[in-house]
This record gives structure tokens, sequence and C-alpha cells, in this order.
């Protein structure tokens, strides 16, 4: 019979392991109160991050869920958590120094990561490991990432649509990003880019695969499929607003590109990920099958 580390911890050391959690907890409100504070207001004043108020819930959800697995993890203190929680302040601090918001951000992570080694090993740090990655989703990119991706973006939705729009005999010229039609010209602006839709569908991808995909290959890809289903949906939806601009005029475009359109995109792309989930399911089905014929 085999005796775990939570049959042989004492009062004392329960006692002490709950003073050191208050301890470090508050050293994250002391530290991180404008860190949180700014990204809060980010969150709420920028749409292409409003999905990242569901990311911290997500994962208190999933450490609720899995709660018998690091519960039950072999509690082995490690004092290089120390040493994690120490690089994390310094994170903190170049952030701060250099107004690098994302360095600061992660460095909150990395705290998280080492308050856990710390206090209960590397065991129930693994046991947690899902949730506690998650939470980067929630992080906002760099500035200088986020423009490097979302202009070729605006490029290349505009050449898809500007593709679709000749496909079905509207004439256009691109310039750029922007199409000009006969009567009117509709700039795809960084908005139209995708990347909203883009980043909030890939961290709905994770969480619906961790909860419903066990087979990590599965995950990858039908992650990694997110990306050009997101940039074809998003040259529809560019195409569709083209049609209603020569038609009717850029102010029907308008309401296309930056109005109701966003949803019926949003809707279709998770269709089709449920789809994409199906056929792999039924590949591994008969995969299975064929493997014990």
């Amino acid at each position: 019979m085999s005796i775990t580390a939570h049959a042989l911890e004492t009062p004392w050391n329960i006692r002490g392991r709950i003073i050191w959690s208050w301890v470090f907890l508050l050293l994250i409100l002391l530290l991180y109160a404008p860190v949180l504070k700014a990204l809060w207001i980010q969150w709420w004043s920028d749409p292409d991050y409003s999905y990242a108020f569901l990311v911290p819930l997500f994962s208190g959800y999933v450490v609720w869920r899995e709660r018998a697995r690091w519960m039950t993890a072999e509690i082995r203190p490690n004092n290089f958590g120390l040493a994690v929680m120490l690089g994390a302040v310094a994170l903190l601090l170049a952030g701060s120094l250099g107004a690098e918001l994302f360095t600061s951000r992660v460095s909150l992570i990395v705290l998280l990561a080492g308050i856990i080694l710390f206090l209960a090993g590397w065991k129930v740090l693994r046991a947690v490991s899902f949730p506690l990655g998650f939470l980067l989703l929630m992080i906002p990119i760099p500035a200088i990432i986020y423009n490097q991706i979302t202009f070729p973006l605006q490029l290349l939705a505009s050449r898809l649509g500007t593709v679709g729009l000749e496909s079905i005999q509207v004439p256009v010229l691109r310039e750029g990003n922007v199409l000009v039609l006969p009567h009117s010209s509709l700039e795809v602006v960084e908005a139209c880019s995708g990347i909203r839709s883009l980043m909030s569908l890939i961290s709905l991808a994770v969480a619906y695969l961790y909860l419903t995909e066990a087979r990590l290959w599965v995950r990858y890809a039908l992650v990694i499929l997110m990306v050009p289903t997101t940039i074809v949906a998003n040259a529809i939806r560019i195409t569709g607003a083209g049609v209603l601009a020569y038609r009717f005029g850029p102010q029907a475009a308008e309401g296309v590109l930056h109005g109701f359109s966003d949803w019926i995109m949003f809707v279709i792309v998770l269709i089709l990920m449920g789809g994409y989930h199906r056929i792999f399911r039924q590949i591994g089905k008969k995969t299975e099958e064929a493997r014990h014929a």
C-alpha cells in the first residue's frame, strides 16, 4: 500500500501553505493592480479582445472540472519556484520600465506558475498546465506583431474579395486594400482584416477541443484549420459587401462590413468547425474498425 503526500501532511504544513497562499495573493494584488486594470480597460474598449473576458472564466472552470486530478497529485514543494517568481518579477519590472505591456502581462502567468511550483511542486503544476497556459489567450499580442499580422491580412482579404467579385462578373479594380467599383469604392480597413474573428475563434476552438477531443493531433489540426477557414469566410463577407456596394451603394456595404455580418461569419465558421470535427471523428472510427477487423 502506497501513502501519498496528502496522507503525510501535518496541520502545520497545511497551515503554512495557507499562509503562503495569502502572502502570494497579496503580492499579486500589490504588484499587478495597474497591469490588471489596464488589461481590463483594453478588453472593455478594444473589440478585438472583448472575448478575453471569458478566458479566465473558462480556465477557472477547467481547474474546478479537473479538481480530482490536481487534488490527488503528489504535493512536493520545490524551491525552484522561488527562482521562477523572481524571474516573473524581473519580467514585470522590465516590461514596466520599457513600456512593454505584453511582457508585464505575461509575467503574471509566469508568477502563478512559480507560486504553484513553490507550494505544490511539478506534478500539481503539470496537472493545471492547460488552464494556466490557456490564460495566455487573454493577453493582447504586442502591437508590433499585431500590425505585422493585420496589414497582410487586409491585403489578403482584399485580393480574395477581388477574386470573388470577378468570379461573379462584378467589375472591380484593387488598389492595395481598396476595392474600386464603378460607382463607389470599398476600403478593407483594419477591422475588416478578420483578425478579430480569428483570435476569438482560435480561443473558442482550443476550449471546445479540450472538452470534446482527447487526440492531440486532432486538436492541433482543427485549431490550424481555423486560420484558413476564417480567412476564406472573411473574404466571402467582403465579396458580399462588394456586391451590395455595386448594386445599392456604399451605405449598404458599410452596414454589412461593420454590422451583423460579423456574427453571421462567426456562426458559419463555428458550424464548419463542428463539421471538421465530425469528419475527423469518422476517420478515427473507421481507422479503429480497420485495425480490429
